[in-house]
């Protein structure tokens, strides 16, 4: 068993840093449900408390992300091979139990760095603790490679995510962000001229206005340049236990605070745009204006 970095055992150093783990995270390949906007999305709920687990890979260098392997390895690692991707780093977006009781068989399978906040990992070592009070036994720990913080990015295939850190939940609580021209598509570059008989170099939109209104008495719509074409994608969230579909994370456990939970929410989250796709730890999938007008939480006081 790998024993924890840096400030968890003395004599321990983190082997990895920031800019480290971001040249790991393109040089290889990997990872994720459906394939939508050029995006690989796998959301499934894993464990007894059904946390979810998120896949989200690159359809083109199969590069992917994995968020929160709580539980059931083998179905993970079946989804993984059943799309042929390799998995590049591997986070936590907190340390209870739920969502870590998979990353170092996880780890193990795939090779792939785990990452977690600085402020959970006296949480991720109370492991016995966590597992005392579920009445389960404690998962095995592993290393973890590379600490995060806020205003990280992390980056593979196409992709990117926004490390935001919203303490409350857990003192450590990170949520992901994907903006919305991450992995965005953009159209290959066309021929825009040619070279004539005399050896004159012609612009083609100039040619083709010429040959529909050769007259030039008419008006026409100017050629777009294929090259801006961009194709858009919803921002998407991957929010941890800090937002849910109509509610937020309780803050009753290890390292809690109602303070802090909403003040991460009304300072960063809802500062995101209405069309962010939220993907919360646990149940459905929701959106920041969804929630905005919504949860019970987020009401003008």
């Amino acid at each position: 068993m790998h024993a924890l970095v840096g400030d968890v055992h003395s004599g321990c150093r983190n082997p990895f840093n920031s800019n480290d783990i971001l040249l790991i995270m393109s040089d290889g390949r990997t990872a994720l449900n459906a394939t939508t906007d050029g995006l690989i999305h796998i959301t499934i709920p894993v464990g007894m408390l059904q946390c979810n687990c998120s896949i989200i890979g690159d359809p083109d260098t199969r590069e992917a992300l994995v968020i929160d392997p709580g539980d059931e390895v083998t179905r993970i690692l079946d989804l993984i091979g059943r799309h042929k991707l390799i998995v590049k780093v591997i986070v936590s977006t907190h340390a209870h139990i739920d969502h870590v009781g998979g990353l170092s068989k996880l780890h193990q399978y795939t090779g792939a760095p785990v990452l977690m906040h600085r402020d959970d990992l006296p949480l991720y070592q109370a492991m016995d603790e966590q597992a005392a009070f579920l009445g389960v036994h404690p998962p095995d720990l592993t290393e973890v490679d590379q600490l995060l913080k806020e205003g990280d990015v992390l980056r593979w295939g196409r992709f990117e995510a926004q490390v935001i850190h919203t303490p409350g939940h857990t003192q450590g609580s990170v949520s992901l962000y994907l903006p919305p021209d991450a992995g965005k598509v953009t159209a290959a570059r066309t021929i825009t001229s040619l070279i004539d008989e005399a050896g004159e170099k012609i612009d083609i939109a100039d040619l083709l206005k010429k040959t529909l209104d050769p007259d030039g008495t008419r008006e026409t719509e100017p050629v777009p340049d294929e090259s801006e074409l961009i194709l858009p994608r919803a921002p998407q969230l991957f929010s941890g236990d800090t937002l849910f579909a109509g509610s937020i994370g309780r803050t009753d456990l290890w390292g809690g605070s109602m303070e802090q939970i909403m003040n991460s929410l009304r300072t960063k989250l809802m500062h995101l745009p209405d069309e962010t796709v939220v993907h919360p730890g646990h149940g459905p999938v929701t959106t920041i204006g969804n929630e905005r007008q919504l949860n019970p939480f987020l009401q003008p006081e």
